[in-house]
């Protein structure tokens, strides 16, 4: 089995080196960078199966990264960060992170989260399944079962598949259902949604949690 190979961007190169050598241990193929710019030629150059990003660099910062990425590769990213204030961590996600750590990190923490984060992504590349959601008149199919969607549901769903792979703000879906009042209601839509097509809601495979920003649907 070929090794899973990260790539740590971090220009702290002591930190770098110490989560270099421990997940070099744990048997991940592992290389390091200590800018955007040579992060951006890496990547272009080798396929990667995780990032670890810092988000102070010395030429641009890893949410830079982030925005050039987001739209172009499917790509785990785990923030790996000093900025441990609020505003620093919506952001990471509103730009596609899908972990963030506070420094300093403990290492076996940091390789558990890898390995959870891969339980999430693997599957995508490994099921032969082109469309695992269609719409096809006025109905939504999953894995080609018709789903028992409520109106509401079909309203959050259709929006989701429509822009899939991009973050929808929580204020936005509930804009746009005027039937939706709160976020509570909101969420319970969202558990239904995630019941009918077997989603966990702590590791969501299709149907994702962008803390503190919005929902994303990823198929």
């Amino acid at each position: 089995m070929d090794k899973l190979r990260l790539l740590i961007v971090d220009d702290d190169e002591t930190a770098a080196g110490w989560m270099h050598t421990y997940l070099e241990a744990c048997r991940f193929d592992v290389k390091s960078v200590y800018t955007i710019t040579d992060a951006i030629a890496t990547i272009k150059q080798t396929e990667y199966q995780i990032l670890l990003l810092d988000l102070s660099l010395p030429d641009f910062t890893g949410f830079d990264l982030l925005k050039k990425i987001k739209n172009s590769i499917a790509l785990p990213v785990i923030i790996i960060s000093a900025h441990s204030d609020t505003p620093s961590k919506v952001k990471a996600f509103k730009y596609g992170a899908s972990d963030y750590m506070v420094k300093p990190i403990d290492l076996e923490e940091l390789e558990a989260r890898i390995w959870a984060l891969m339980g999430r992504y693997s599957d995508i590349k490994t099921e032969d399944e082109k469309n695992i959601f269609e719409m096809k008149n006025n109905f939504i199919f999953f894995k080609q079962e018709m789903l028992d969607l409520t109106a509401l549901e079909f309203e959050i769903l259709s929006m989701l598949i429509i822009n899939k792979h991009q973050t929808i703000s929580r204020e936005l879906l509930a804009k746009s259902l005027s039937s939706i009042s709160s976020h509570r209601s909101l969420d319970h839509h969202i558990k239904n949604i995630r019941k009918k097509i077997g989603d966990n809601g702590n590791y969501a495979k299709y149907l994702k949690t962008e803390y503190g920003v919005g929902y994303k649907l990823y198929f």
